[in-house]
């Protein structure tokens, strides 16, 4: 209610999430909106999963419940990985807050034959609705556990799993998004790409399908390497529009909003 006893709407601003690393939150106007799927591309070496995990232990540190689901390093390889930066991830398993699994590849729903029948299903626009509603993932073992944010590291080692069956794989990655948008998690999936990518995601239709996508970049200078963030779109949020520099320390990332990268 105004001064003049009128009843004034108070639009309620949407969820957002911030990601709790030194200067990138900065780079937005609020935050993350809660619920979107986001790519973090980038090259060999510049920092994609270390960044994932400390989005993660920051969470996990304000009490939300986090699960990494990786296709390439063991658990314990994470762990010791997460050690080195100080970071405490066993109170965080212990207490469920955070959950790490290894996923074999023979663990998402695909089939040759099945998927091949699904395509030509799609094609005829002949789709039974219950194909549709299957989840490319199960998370049967992890009964009663809704993540809050979940890291998929990553695409490029799923895709690698559909190599000759590129109509087969996206159609299972616009299921994939599909799954992470019905379970309302925060999700940040890794690519990899060239170390100054202009294409950041195995087939293009996954930034295409992402709310948002975060570029990571390694800039050959002379006596070594340059390190850049860019937040190259992400819906309902405004950002900042400029590729900013970061640094890989003891403790983790941290960026400088006030440094510009030319690329």
């Amino acid at each position: 209610m105004n001064m003049d006893g009128k009843h004034v709407m108070v639009k309620k601003k949407d969820a957002v999430i911030t990601t709790g690393i030194t200067g990138l939150d900065k780079l937005f106007s609020q935050g993350i909106p809660q619920g979107s799927s986001i790519l973090v591309a980038g090259g060999a070496g510049v920092g994609k999963t270390t960044l994932c995990l400390q989005i993660l232990m920051n969470a996990a540190n304000k009490n939300q419940t986090c699960y990494y689901m990786g296709f390439k390093e063991s658990n314990n390889k994470i762990l010791r990985n997460m050690k080195r930066f100080g970071w405490d991830a066993d109170q965080f398993l212990d207490s469920g807050m955070l959950k790490i699994k290894r996923f074999m590849t023979s663990e998402i729903y695909y089939d040759d034959k099945k998927n091949d029948d699904d395509i030509e299903a799609m094609m005829t626009k002949d789709i039974d609705p219950l194909l549709m509603e299957l989840e490319p993932f199960t998370l049967a073992d992890e009964q009663g556990f809704k993540p809050d944010i979940i890291v998929l590291d990553s695409l490029s080692a799923l895709s690698s799993t559909f190599r000759g069956k590129e109509q087969s794989y996206r159609f299972y990655v616009e299921r994939l998004f599909r799954f992470f948008d019905k379970i309302g998690s925060t999700t940040f999936l890794i690519t990899e790409t060239l170390q100054v990518p202009e294409i950041f995601s195995p087939t293009g239709i996954e930034e295409f399908l992402a709310d948002g996508v975060f570029v990571m970049y390694s800039v050959k200078k002379k006596g070594g390497r340059s390190f850049g963030f860019e937040i190259l779109k992400m819906r309902g949020e405004e950002h900042q529009r400029k590729i900013v520099e970061y640094s890989m320390t003891s403790k983790g990332i941290v960026m400088y909003p006030e440094k510009t990268l030319q690329i």
